[in-house]
């Protein structure tokens, strides 16, 4: 009996924190219940699912322009230089670790659809933070 119990406590807390992380990343929460994984975990993940945080960021400029992939890689371009940096990352609630294919780290945090990373703002390209952003001049540095 106590082994069904903990295991439903184990899905509550998984569910609270994918809900956790998708309001971290500026998605809404799901409308209805979805499965709860029994453990909570960094993304990617092995499976179709795709996480929030997936998609374009930029900076206001557009000089820095970071692509992260659902298959938990990245590709980061920079001015004219497509493919300035590329490497895996990870994301872990609000935070984000980078690996750099040459061997650096970096890591990052997400307030909604801003990305604080390496002395930057990065935006989800298109949404009302960048717009604003880039009517805005000077707000690409954290």
């Amino acid at each position: 009996m106590a082994s069904v119990d903990q295991r439903k406590v184990s899905e509550a807390v998984a569910g609270l924190l994918a809900t956790a992380a998708l309001t971290a990343c500026g998605a809404e929460a799901p409308a209805t219940p979805q499965p709860a994984q029994a453990t909570a975990q960094a993304w990617p993940l092995t499976s179709e699912a795709t996480h929030p945080c997936v998609g374009m960021w930029v900076t206001a400029d557009n000089h820095i322009r970071q692509e992260l992939l659902a298959n938990g890689r990245y590709d980061e371009a920079r001015g004219r230089r497509s493919s300035a940096y590329t490497g895996r990352y990870e994301v872990t609630g609000d935070h984000i670790d980078y690996w750099d294919d040459t061997g650096f780290t970096a890591d990052g945090r997400f307030e909604g659809d801003v990305l604080h990373h390496g002395g930057y703002l990065f935006y989800r390209e298109g949404s009302p933070a960048h717009r604003l952003a880039v009517a805005t001049p000077g707000s690409s540095a954290s």
